[in-house]
Formats: C-alpha cells, sequence, structure tokens
C-alpha cells in the first residue's frame, strides 16, 4: 500500500482551509437571505452565527485531526470514532455532495460572475466547465504543482479581497446616509424558520473549515499545525466575511439585492462604477476558481483512502505521486452536475446534507471522548463547544427539513443510498481478503 508523502505545512494547510471556505457561497448566498429576512442585520446576525459554528467546529475537528492524524476527513474520523458503515456513509457524501456538488457551485457561481464580461458567444456552462478542468490538471499530475499554484493564488486573493473591503467601507463611510424614510422602515418581524433556513445556506459559505483534516496525513507535524490551520482559517475568514457582507449589504438598497446571485458584482458598480463591477467580477472568480482548485485537491483523498480500505476500486488509490483517477472521477462528475443543475436549490441540499455529516463527526468526537477520557481528546470550551455545534446544526436541518422539505429529502436519499452500496463493496471486499488468505503460503 503506497501512502501519501507528509510534505506539507502549516502555510499550506491554513491556506487550503481559506480557499475551501472562501467560495461560491460568499458572493452569492446574501441575496437569498435578504429574500427572506428582508433586514440587513438579521443577515449579518445570520453570518456571525455561522462564523461561531465554524470555530466551535474548529475546535471539535482539531481534536479528532491530533487523535486520529490520517487523510480521508469524515470517513476517517467516523470509521474510527463510530463504525465503518458510518465512515463509508461520510465518504459517500464526500463523493456526491461533500466535493463534488461544491465544486459544481463554486463553477456555476464563477460563470455567473464572468459570463456578462465574455458575451453570449457560448454556452456559459463551458466556463465552470473549464475551470474544473483546470484544477483536476493542476492537482491530478502532481502535488507540489498543484499547491503551490494554489497557494499564490490564495495570497493574491485575500489581498484583493481585504482590498475591496478596504475600499468599500471607506466609500459607505463618506457616503450620505440613506433618506429619512428608507431608514426609518420599520424592520421585519423576526422568523425562525426563516433565519434558521438562511443558516443551513450561511453554514455552507462557511464549509471548508475542516479541509485540513482531509490532508492531515500529508502533513509534516499534524499534532502541532493541524488544529492551528483550521483556527486560522476559520478565524481569518469569519472576518472577512463579515467586511465583505457589510460592504455588499450597505452598498445598495436591500430590493436591488434580495434574490439575486451576484451580490458582489451589483454592490461593487453602485460603489465605483462599471469598471469596478468588471474588477470585482473577476476577483471574485480567481476566489471562486481557488475554491474549485481546493475541493479538487481534497475529495479524492477521501476516495484513496476508501480505495486503500477495500470499499473503492483500487484504480483510486493514491500512487504516491497525486490521485489522478480520483480527481479525474471528482472532475468529470463535477461537470455533470454543472449541466444540470441549478445554483440556489444546489446551496440549500449542500447546507443540510453537509450539516448532518459534520454533526455526526461532533458526536462521534463525544462517544471517542467517553472512551478515552479527556486527557486523549482535549477541547477548549468543553462540554459547550460540542453541544453549540451540534444543536445549532441539526436544529437548523430541521428547520430546513420543514420548509424546503425536496432538498432536504435529497440529502437524506444521498446518505441512505450508501448503505447497500457499503453491503455490498464491504462483503466484495472481505470475500477478496479471504480469497488472498487462502491463494497464500
Amino acid at each position: 500500500m503506497v501512502r501519501a508523502r507528509r510534505q506539507l505545512g502549516l502555510g499550506s494547510a491554513a491556506a487550503v482551509v481559506v480557499a475551501s471556505m472562501v467560495g461560491a457561497g460568499v458572493f452569492t448566498t446574501s441575496g437569498f437571505a435578504l429574500a427572506d429576512l428582508g433586514s440587513r442585520r438579521l443577515v449579518l446576525l445570520a453570518w456571525v452565527v455561522g462564523g461561531v459554528l465554524a470555530l466551535c467546529g474548529a475546535l471539535c475537528y482539531g481534536a479528532l485531526g491530533r487523535r486520529f492524524p490520517q487523510s480521508g476527513g469524515e470517513y476517517h474520523l467516523l470509521r474510527e470514532t463510530v463504525h465503518p458503515l458510518a465512515g463509508f456513509l461520510a465518504g459517500w457524501v464526500s463523493l456526491l455532495a461533500g466535493f463534488t456538488a461544491p465544486t459544481a457551485a463554486a463553477a456555476l457561481g464563477l460563470q455567473a460572475y464572468l459570463a456578462p464580461l465574455l458575451g453570449d458567444a457560448f454556452d456559459p456552462r463551458w466556463i465552470g466547465t473549464a475551470a474544473v478542468a483546470l484544477a483536476c490538471a493542476l492537482h491530478g499530475l502532481r502535488v507540489g504543482t498543484g499547491v503551490a499554484a494554489q497557494n499564490a493564488a490564495v495570497a493574491l486573493k485575500l489581498l484583493l479581497l481585504v482590498g475591496f473591503v478596504g475600499f468599500g467601507a471607506a466609500r459607505l463611510l463618506a457616503a450620505d446616509p440613506e433618506p429619512a424614510a428608507l431608514a426609518a422602515a420599520a424592520p421585519p418581524p423576526f422568523e425562525l424558520g426563516a433565519f434558521a433556513v438562511s443558516l443551513v445556506w450561511i453554514s455552507f459559505a462557511y464549509s471548508g473549515w475542516n479541509a485540513a483534516v482531509y490532508l492531515a496525513g500529508e502533513l509534516r507535524r499534524p499534532a502541532r499545525d493541524l488544529h492551528r490551520s483550521l483556527l486560522i482559517g476559520a478565524v481569518a475568514v469569519t472576518l472577512l466575511y463579515l467586511g465583505l457582507n457589510a460592504v455588499f449589504l450597505y452598498a445598495v438598497p436591500v430590493e436591488q439585492l434580495a434574490g439575486r446571485v451576484e451580490v458582489g458584482a451589483i454592490a461593487a458598480e453602485a460603489l465605483g462604477g462599471p469598471w469596478l463591477r468588471n474588477a470585482v467580477s473577476v476577483m471574485v472568480a480567481l476566489a471562486l476558481f481557488t475554491s474549485v482548485s481546493a475541493l479538487v485537491q481534497l475529495g479524492p483523498r477521501v476516495y484513496a483512502r476508501m480505495a486503500e480500505d477495500g470499499l473503492f476500486p483500487r484504480v483510486f488509490r493514491f500512487d504516491g505521486r497525486a490521485p489522478a483517477a480520483a480527481v479525474a472521477l471528482q472532475g468529470s462528475l463535477a461537470v455533470l452536475v454543472i449541466w444540470v443543475s441549478g445554483l440556489a436549490g444546489l446551496l440549500a441540499y449542500l447546507g443540510f446534507t453537509l450539516g448532518l455529516s459534520a454533526a455526526a463527526t461532533v458526536l462521534g468526537l463525544v462517544r471517542q471522548r467517553r472512551r478515552e477520557g479527556a486527557a486523549a481528546l482535549p477541547v477548549p470550551g468543553w462540554p459547550w463547544t460540542p453541544a453549540v455545534f451540534v444543536l445549532f446544526t441539526l436544529g437548523a436541518s430541521a428547520f430546513m427539513a420543514a420548509r424546503q422539505p425536496v432538498e432536504s429529502l435529497c440529502g437524506l436519499a444521498t446518505i441512505l443510498t450508501g448503505v447497500p452500496v457499503w453491503w455490498w463493496l464491504s462483503r466484495h471486499a472481505t470475500r477478496s481478503r479471504q480469497d488472498g488468505s487462502q491463494a497464500g503460503p
């Protein structure tokens, strides 16, 4: 069995967390949330709550990653803490929802921002397809090449985004206040169900705070760097998200953003005219491409680990250079989703499905800590840290199921269809091991 080499440091791990988090959600979600909540302050409050949940999740996953420092993400962690079936279902979710669909969502967001700049010469879905193909080429050949390109792109992305937040804040502070009639308008009543559904969307925008656990087997010092990279990424991105959304939401009237996808471009045009809209569209496209790149880098590590454990075809194993077959698989599935799906429904499906997977992983942490003791799995803020994460995540998912049952049922179906697949693959793996032992000396 060929394992991946430990060649990544803290900087690369933190970069992949940031790249995974800053994707389609932050540039598309606030328009949908504003349509439901009708209030800028409530939308910003939802982003604050989402950041707190991401930080709680990062603290919990950091403890698990230190205890089980191998690649594979939720598949590996649930396999160790709960049961092999739970691990397989998490890997199954990763294949269909955890990485493939978010890759497609980031590509769909990218094409929504770039398509107006490129005109109507061709179907805009080719833009998303090209982004996925380029990411697969970077990460499917050599690990080092893809990581170096991604680190540089993430650094440029953060510099541009922080610069936009600073520019936008300065313009807003210098602008005239809103008309008195608009400022005095009564805020809409708070509706818990709408807030919970918005929180599910926003939680998807924060998804990626756990990215480093998928690369734990490739970190040079996982015991030291894994939890640090998760915390650095979660805190940095939370602050960035709050700044970006404050600029987006206050740059234009509420009715111009509600229900819109390209909220960043709309806000940029209001702040600086068409030239800034075009510049921000390119900047957002870069940010979304780094998200596509990070997801194409991470997801195949799960499938490679499943292949090493006999629960996925052997061709998808990590060959020591890069999991090329697994990268090609995820890229192909993502392109398929790009051509058959829309962004709004995809965000709801992803938020629900990934929320259940993350909550199950944190519950696995609680179970493992009871078995091994606090010293083996130290978690800052215990027991409130996992309790807050699980209760908010499952509560928001329950409201999502009540308000958008179709997307939620699709998420449950994704999970449940993995059960017969696991049963068949585990029986096949058992027979293969038995045949191998009988054929041996």
